[in-house]
């Protein structure tokens, strides 16, 4: 009788130990790349210019890393994308217009007041709209969340009007309020900017890994019948996330409405870099949603701005790719966690 020998399949940690190998390699050729356009960069149009086009990537990525965060806070305890997540944005940001122009409420109060009316009826949807259905049912939570985007969007209009409005800032704006960077301008604002989104986000992540709160978050995104026999609240934890992520929206609709104009429609591109973002960074980590946004930023105004044949409206693929090269070496994203289930 003829013995065939089979070779053994790999172990467990040979198995491991090879993504490894293959992710550092893939990171390091990426980090490779960069390192070659940045060189590239340089020399094309000299350090100031490179180091302008990083700042201004930069400042761009944490607002896009700011509205992800908003993403993120929904997708950590429901495992759902919230679609109308710039929508909600975008009347809070109107609220908050509307309190300093008609009400006369200095701008930081007033964006506080538009935070919590924000809160308040993303509250009262989650309960009218998002708690009827199963949780587990994350299509149709979906398919609710774009009519919402949908509807908000018309209410805006019908409420603002599509006329674009001008945003006032938190921060000084003047022509001369900025201080210079190895011959780059780094204006006050978008400094302001970047720490306010930096507190934010150093916040939520103690919140949301050393409290209860971010406990439920978790249990909840995992098993929504094994949180119900830990005693876990659903109804309560999904609302108290839906909430926060509208608090959080409004105030990245704020701080991006300064850097355009406030229209029914301001937040449209913002949110699609930001599901990018978010994306990249890990859609089940708070840090990296705003490290997604920031990549995505330098990327969209390196590329775009040392390679004139992109042309300046190619910023959504310079996105993609983007994505697609990190997510075959990080497949859960940058800073995400693989998730095991077992069925």
């Amino acid at each position: 009788m003829a013995i065939t020998l089979t070779e053994a399949p790999p172990g467990k940690d040979i198995l491991v130990a090879r993504r490894r190998r293959s992710a550092a390699t893939g990171l390091g050729v990426v980090l490779a790349l960069l390192a070659a356009f940045s060189v590239y960069a340089i020399i094309d149009g000299g350090p100031a210019l490179y180091l302008q086009r990083v700042i201004d990537g930069t400042m761009n990525g944490v607002l896009y890393g700011m509205v992800a965060l908003a993403l993120v806070l929904v997708f950590k305890a429901t495992g759902v994308i919230n679609f109308s997540q710039g929508a909600m944005g975008m009347v809070g940001t109107f609220l908050a217009f509307t309190a300093a122009e008609s009400w006369g409420l200095p701008l930081a109060l007033a964006i506080v007041v538009a935070m919590l009316i924000s809160a308040g009826a993303a509250a009262g949807i989650e309960r009218v709209l998002i708690r009827p259905f199963d949780p587990g049912n994350h299509l149709a939570i979906t398919i609710v969340t774009l009519a919402l985007y949908l509807a908000l969007n018309a209410l805006a209009a019908l409420i603002w009007g599509f006329d674009p409005r001008g945003f006032p800032t938190l921060f000084p704006h003047g022509p001369d309020d900025y201080f210079t960077l190895g011959g780059a301008r780094l204006y006050y604002t978008s400094l302001g900017t970047a720490l306010l989104v930096l507190v934010v986000v150093i916040v939520l992540q103690l919140v949301l890994s050393r409290t209860k709160l971010g406990l439920a978050f978790r249990c909840v995104a995992t098993s929504v019948d094994s949180s119900r026999l830990l005693g876990v609240h659903i109804g309560r934890t999904v609302q108290s996330s839906w909430a926060i992520a509208a608090a959080v929206g409004t105030l990245a609709g704020c701080l991006a409405a300064t850097t355009t104009y406030l229209d029914p429609t301001f937040m449209d591109k913002i949110l699609v870099y930001s599901f990018a973002a978010a994306t990249l960074g890990g859609l089940d980590s708070i840090a990296g949603a705003l490290v997604g946004g920031v990549v995505v930023g330098l990327s969209i105004a390196l590329l775009t701005g040392y390679i004139p044949a992109l042309g300046g409206q190619f910023g959504l693929g310079c996105a993609f790719f983007v994505i697609v090269a990190v997510l075959q070496f990080k497949p859960a994203g940058l800073l995400g966690r693989r998730s095991q289930e077992r069925v």
